[in-house]
């Protein structure tokens, strides 16, 4: 990641080149995912109460990640402004994020063998424009087993976690299947990011 100021800004064949987006997200997994399709960001963590006045799924998420972009904006008036929300919905319930084993497995129990929906909201924002969507991954539970259970509950990986689970890593062991993006399920799915920013006429990797 580079060390330019997000709001220098080129404007070439129609499409505007941020030298730099930010982030409003301390998470790892968002972070790798940008670092790994080429985008030059920086992190500027947004802090939000995480409460929204909707109920759906898809639309709680594209709420949270606005208000986060809101929030980085405020701070950084002229950024180019990446934000991002993940939920897990089980018959159109969200679950939230286990704080400790019990409750993580507590989840597990209520996914195993089940088919659940992971919504990811992304908002862009910038100085003069905005765009907000969202991604759905349908994602299928093996049947686990009590020690299966135990044992992830247990490796604390699933704590703070969207659903209580990381695909990722050893979370993977738990799916049999999923249908949509894969990257939606990490937390940040690039393709619809990439269509947002075009959308915008904004180049998000550079040269691309």
């Amino acid at each position: 990641m580079g060390t330019e100021h997000s709001s220098d800004v080129k404007i070439g064949a129609k499409t505007a080149h941020p030298a730099q987006w930010i982030l409003a997200s301390s998470s790892p997994r968002r972070r790798e995912l940008l670092e790994r399709i080429g985008v030059n960001f920086r992190v500027l963590t947004a802090h939000t109460e995480e409460i929204s006045s909707f109920t759906h799924p898809a639309e709680v998420v594209q709420d949270l990640a606005m208000q986060k972009a809101k929030v980085v904006q405020t701070l950084e008036p002229n950024g180019f402004i990446i934000a991002s929300d993940t939920v897990v919905a089980l018959g159109g319930e969200i679950l939230g994020k286990p704080v400790d084993a019990l409750e993580n497995r507590a989840m597990l129990e209520q996914l195993s063998g089940r088919v659940h929906t992971v919504y990811t909201g992304i908002a862009l924002l910038t100085p003069t424009q905005h765009k907000v969507d969202f991604d759905a991954t349908q994602v299928q539970f093996r049947k686990l087993s009590s020690l299966e259970m135990d044992w992830y509950a247990s490796s604390g990986e699933g704590l703070y976690k969207a659903g209580g689970y990381g695909i990722q890593e050893k979370g993977m062991l738990l799916i049999s299947r999923i249908e949509g993006d894969f990257f939606n399920v990490m937390g940040l799915p690039t393709v619809r990011l990439l269509e947002l920013a075009r959308a915008l006429d904004l180049e998000l990797v550079p040269g691309l």
